[in-house]
């Protein structure tokens, strides 16, 4: 794999590849161009922040290293008319300013909640920041979607993305360790965003890494209840009143999390009495295997997003928690107006023995990918 320098302002690489066919998906083009643009639209605490556009001639990525951010995807759909599917500012600056509920940012060190904002790792107790109630969310006050990783544009022959590195060092947040964390994001031929990561620790320390998009196939239009899903899931794990797992692992038989066949969003969300923001399981077990863990489909757009990933869980998020917020091109985003899928491992794992250890030890390397590949069906 060649890597190019993010020292210029801009990159363009070209060169014209088929698109795989899917047998109950028409591909979106025939022909991709790949290409990548590199510009510095700001700077913070002292370094270079990019905002990066990937395009393979059919779709584009938008993305920074701030935050390790997807800030656009723009897809076709089924006529052809390209729109913007993904939860964003209109400029990669306000990121910087503006809070928000971790639009397409990478969430670390450990996504999602941890129970109590503490801890205990071989008899030692270790406190984290307490920013969701009495719990910790997706890496404390300041977690890896407020950080500046170092970047590299590359590409080869399928590929086009953004490598990007950073050092968490021990104590961060209130996590132990120096962990060095490598993350990929990448367009393909083939119309799939991949994003990659790996890790490796000095010391004994916990680790769950995720990107937490929010995406509404629709365009911004209206929400998101109109989408079908499907998941390939046959259990789910329940939380209590601050959204903390309570250790079972349920059956999705007879409950609104029963999406082994398609279903409408809206209608499940009626009968889950207000929406998800759940853990389905994709795997008991750890393993390499990606998995094919959910397709969502947009009727009216006839735009499909196919998720896979190697890891044992996907935290589905519908967005309850949006409300009246200001976000690009004018729109205000409201409840139920995007949703996430956000790969990982279980949530809250460390307190919960019957759930897959998210301790990492030296010496040993943390490596989980994600792709969301995109289609359209007419």
């Amino acid at each position: 794999m060649k890597y190019l320098s993010t020292l210029g302002l801009a990159a363009a690489l070209s060169g014209v590849f088929s698109c795989a066919q899917k047998p109950t998906q028409e591909p979106i083009k025939e022909e991709v161009n790949l290409m990548i643009k590199a510009e510095q639209v700001a700077e913070h605490a002292g370094q270079p922040v990019f905002q990066y556009i990937l395009d393979n001639g059919t779709m584009q990525v938008e993305m920074s290293n701030f935050g390790g951010l997807i800030t656009r995807i723009i897809v076709p759909d089924k006529n052809g008319n390209k729109e913007n599917i993904a939860l964003t500012f209109d400029t990669v600056e306000e990121y910087l300013t503006k809070a928000n509920p971790f639009f397409g940012a990478t969430a670390g060190r450990v996504a999602n909640r941890i129970g109590g904002a503490k801890f205990e790792l071989d008899g030692k107790t270790y406190g984290l920041a307490k920013n969701n109630g009495n719990n910790t969310l997706h890496g404390g006050n300041e977690g890896f979607n407020k950080k500046v990783w170092t970047p590299e544009t590359y590409t080869n022959d399928s590929v086009v993305g953004v490598k990007m590195s950073y050092l968490s060092v021990d104590g961060e947040e209130g996590y132990p360790g120096n962990l060095q964390t490598t993350l990929w994001m990448e367009l393909t031929t083939d119309n799939a965003l991949r994003i990659r990561f790996e890790s490796e620790t000095d010391q004994k320390t916990i680790l769950n890494l995720t990107n937490h998009t929010y995406f509404n196939l629709g365009g911004m239009k209206r929400d998101v209840q109109d989408h079908e899903f499907q998941f390939w899931a046959d259990a789910y794990t329940p939380v209590d009143a601050e959204l903390i797992p309570t250790g079972e692992i349920k059956d999705v038989t007879g409950t609104p999390f029963d999406f082994r066949t398609p279903k409408i969003l809206g209608e499940q969300i009626a009968a889950n009495g207000g929406g998800f923001d759940h853990n389905m399981v994709i795997k008991r077990e750890p393993s390499d295997e990606m998995t094919h863990f959910v397709r969502v489909r947009h009727p009216e757009s006839g735009r499909v997003m196919d998720m896979y990933s190697d890891n044992v869980g996907v935290q589905f998020y519908t967005g309850n928690f949006l409300e009246g917020f200001a976000g690009a091109e004018g729109k205000t985003y409201g409840k139920h107006w995007g949703f996430c899928l956000e790969s990982q491992n279980w949530p809250d794992a460390i307190h919960h023995d019957n759930f897959p250890s998210p301790v990492l030890n030296p010496g040993e390397k943390y490596e989980h990918t994600i792709e969301y590949r995109f289609s359209v069906e007419k």
